[in-house]
């Protein structure tokens, strides 16, 4: 797939106030705070500001929503595990991400991105677990490999899908990327023009 156009179209507090009336495919991107999410995002569209990137972790707030060549939803979902949130914050986010997960009927796949640095986090594979209870459909997309060796990053990967693997009977797709070189860009687009051609509905989609 080739990205001609990719523009900001809301933010919503809530699933009640995310579009309606759409019968687009929508991409749901998410993951613990600072894992490269919004740089993500830019390198997979093309466009160098489009979502707003921070060295501060926790700035996206809200569910954002990107409409992509005209055809369907890219959703920037807030992230997770950010410590200097309030408890009330993190219960209110929480319940923001579980409501559209869960709730939106359009979400066709939920991208979970991971630090593909660091090993296996307490957080990340609770959130899989839950994942895979509620029968989401997902892919894991390990983040910022080009911050270590070919080597390296192929070895630090297959060591985590090593840890999933004693949990999971079959892994769901796994994406290996980085924002700076662009690897798993056509990968992750492919993916989604594949999964465009399906009904939409996750009942559809999963049957």
């Amino acid at each position: 797939m080739i990205v001609n156009t990719a523009q900001f179209i809301t933010s919503s507090p809530d699933l009640k106030k995310c579009p309606e009336g759409t019968d687009r495919h929508e991409y749901a991107f998410i993951g613990r705070s600072n894992v490269g999410k919004s740089s993500l995002i830019n390198m997979l569209t093309g466009r160098k500001d489009l979502a707003k990137t921070s060295s501060k972790p926790g700035k996206t707030a809200q569910i954002n929503y990107f409409l992509v060549n005209d055809n369907w939803y890219l959703v920037d979902l807030p992230g997770y595990g950010y410590a200097e949130r309030s408890k009330n914050d993190r219960v209110a986010f929480e319940k923001m991400i579980r409501g559209y997960i869960l709730g939106r009927e359009q979400m066709t796949n939920l991208f979970l991105l991971i630090d593909g640095r660091h090993k296996p986090q307490k957080n990340d594979l609770e959130f899989m677990q839950w994942l895979g209870e509620n029968g989401v459909p997902f892919s894991i997309v390990f983040t910022k490999l080009d911050k270590l060796s070919s080597l390296a990053a192929k070895k630090t990967v297959e060591v985590y899908l090593d840890a999933l693997r004693e949990q999971w009977e079959e892994l769901p797709p796994v994406f290996r990327t980085s924002s700076v070189d662009g690897r798993g860009k056509s990968e992750i687009l492919d993916y989604i023009e594949e999964m465009n051609m399906l009904p939409l509905g996750k009942d559809d989609i999963e049957g």
